[in-house]
């Protein structure tokens, strides 16, 4: 993400929260139906991650579209709201990438399956992205206060 966007940077950074938030729950469903014989602990916190994962989608989306009715005059309250929602954002990305390196490796279930593996590391991966974006974007906010 590049940050010349100057006063479109909150919508900016909400529109890779939401895209993000959205793929972290899709891979909820990707890692159940992927591994087969998956831990019932693990299939049980997979689905409840992916109705917060889907809660804070929804959440993000309606901060879009309130910075969005705001047009050109996002005040510095919900400027404030957004870095908030933001730092929400990627404590709940670190918690799933614990959550998906636990899995891939205790899960007796993916370490017979090598594809499991892979794709655990690329969702991982994913949400890292993710978590880099947020943290750049934070670190600027409070270096410009």
């Amino acid at each position: 993400m590049q940050f010349y966007y100057g006063q479109q940077m909150p919508l900016r950074i909400l529109d890779e929260a939401e895209f993000w938030k959205h793929q972290e729950e899709e891979h909820t469903v990707v890692i159940r139906e992927l591994v087969r014989g998956l831990e019932p602990e693990f299939m049980d916190a997979l689905k409840k991650w992916e109705a917060a994962l889907a809660e804070t989608h929804q959440q993000v989306v309606r901060y879009i579209e309130t910075v969005i009715r705001s047009g050109a005059n996002v005040t510095n309250e919900l400027h404030q709201h957004v870095i908030q929602l933001v730092s929400y954002c990627l404590q709940e990305s670190l918690s799933f990438i614990r959550l998906c390196e636990q899995i891939k490796n205790e899960s007796a279930a993916v370490s017979g399956n090598p594809t499991a593996k892979v794709v655990l590391v690329h969702i991982i991966r994913e949400s890292e992205y993710f978590t880099g974006i947020a943290q750049a974007l934070l670190y600027n906010t409070q270096n410009a206060t």
